[in-house]
């Protein structure tokens, strides 16, 4: 009997990784939620496993790399080989370019952009050794149109558009695809922006490797 591939999900909430697990795990994948609070974890666990879908947390801190090597040595060790990585963490701050400290813009850059580049190096060289293996980006519109009233979250979606860039013309060569999803909107159930018409793009993307990203927004 085949083992299930993989997804690990780090920055798990009610929003996008809702509705990226619910797809995935819908379609055969075994769930790992990484986060920081572990009540949410494991309240989110429950509700995949209400939809009979294989779910396990794991706590960990985005803003932290050796909080998310530790987390990532543990995944490995107990579940396998990570066949999936979606990097859905994100601070989001409100504050113009004025009243922006610099600790707040580097505590943010933590969790939006070095948490990205830390996860992905977890899992990049089996996918190396493998020649397959997918990693995801929560993007945002903000990576291309700056809001100066979320200056910070702003230079930060800017910065983890270009190291998905950067990360797809290096791991292209080895069978590795990269995408990320650019939302345009606040995210919620029931709107434009609903999260499992993300879910749907992701899964897109993953089925048909068309594209590097997509930018989800309402006309």
């Amino acid at each position: 009997m085949s083992v299930k591939p993989l997804l690990v999900i780090v920055g798990s909430g009610p929003g996008v990784s809702s509705g990226i697990t619910s797809k995935f795990g819908g379609n055969g994948f075994r769930i790992v939620l990484v986060a920081r609070n572990a009540a949410s974890l494991e309240s989110r666990v429950k509700e995949l496993h209400e939809q009979h879908i294989e779910a396990y947390g794991v706590p960990a801190d985005a803003s932290d790399s050796n909080s998310l090597k530790t987390a990532f040595s543990h995944i490995q060790s107990v579940y396998g080989t990570v066949d999936v990585l979606v990097y859905n963490a994100a601070n989001i701050v409100p504050g113009d370019p004025l009243s922006l400290t610099e600790r707040q813009l580097i505590d943010d850059f933590k969790v939006n952009t070095v948490g990205a580049l830390t996860s992905a190096q977890q899992v990049i060289p089996e996918m190396i050794e493998r020649k397959q293996g997918t990693l995801f980006f929560t993007g945002g519109t903000l990576a291309l149109k700056p809001n100066p009233k979320y200056a910070s979250l702003s230079v930060g979606k800017a910065a983890l558009h270009s190291l998905a860039q950067s990360l797809t013309a290096t791991l292209s060569p080895h069978g590795i695809y990269v995408g990320q999803v650019l939302i345009g909107g606040y995210v919620q159930k029931g709107s434009f922006y609903d999260p499992e018409r993300i879910a749907d793009i992701f899964w897109d993307l993953y089925t048909t490797q068309s594209q590097t990203e997509v930018v989800f927004e309402e006309s």
